[in-house]
C-alpha cells in the first residue's frame, strides 16, 4: 500500500481504464500521488468502502470516481467520506452515457459529488480540478499549476498566430 497517497481513484471496471488513463497522465505530469482501484459500487461495495477508509488513513485528500451506466460509485464513496469526491460519468450503454451522467450528478442533498463531463474530457478536467484543490495547501503545486495555465494560453495564442488567414 502506498503511503501519503493524495488521491484515491476508483473505476468500476477494467474496461474503464483507457478513459481514466487520461486523468492519471495529468496527475503524473504534476507529480501528484494517487492510487488506482478497480472496484464496483454494485459488485464489490464492501471493498470500495474498506479501500476508501484505508486511503483516508494513508492521507488521501480527495477521490475521483469513474463509472458508467448506473454509475453509483461516486455516490457510494461520497456516502463514506467527508473528503471531496469528483465524479466522471462514462459513455456506453443504451443511453450513451446519459444514464451515468444523471446517476452521478443527481445526488441527494448532503452527499455531494462534483460531476464532470462524460468520458475523457471529464477525466482530464477531474484530474485538473483535483490538482487545483491540492494547490490550496501546496505552494509549489500552485506555482506549477499557474505555469500550466500560462502555457495553455500561450499555445492557443501561438496556434492562432501561426494559422491566421487573410484575404
Amino acid at each position: 500500500m502506498a503511503k501519503n497517497t493524495k488521491i484515491g481513484i476508483f473505476v468500476g471496471s477494467g474496461s474503464d481504464l483507457p478513459i481514466i488513463d487520461a486523468a492519471t497522465k495529468i496527475l503524473d505530469d504534476f507529480s501528484v500521488s494517487y492510487e488506482l482501484n478497480i472496484l464496483s459500487a454494485h459488485r464489490s461495495p464492501h471493498e470500495v468502502v474498506a479501500r476508501v477508509e484505508e486511503l483516508e488513513k494513508e492521507g488521501a485528500e480527495l477521490f475521483i470516481a469513474s463509472a458508467g451506466m448506473a454509475a453509483h460509485l461516486g455516490g457510494v464513496i461520497a456516502a463514506h467520506t467527508s473528503k471531496p469526491v469528483l465524479g466522471v460519468p462514462l459513455g456506453g450503454g443504451d443511453l450513451s452515457g446519459l444514464d451515468s451522467l444523471l446517476a452521478t450528478v443527481q445526488m441527494p442533498k448532503g452527499i455531494p459529488v462534483a460531476t464532470f463531463a462524460i468520458g475523457k474530457s471529464g477525466a482530464i478536467n477531474a484530474a485538473l480540478f483535483a490538482v487545483q484543490i491540492l494547490t490550496v495547501s501546496d505552494e509549489k503545486l500552485r506555482e506549477r499549476f499557474v505555469e500550466f495555465r500560462k502555457n495553455q494560453t500561450k499555445e492557443v495564442i501561438e496556434f492562432n498566430s501561426n494559422n491566421k488567414k487573410s484575404n
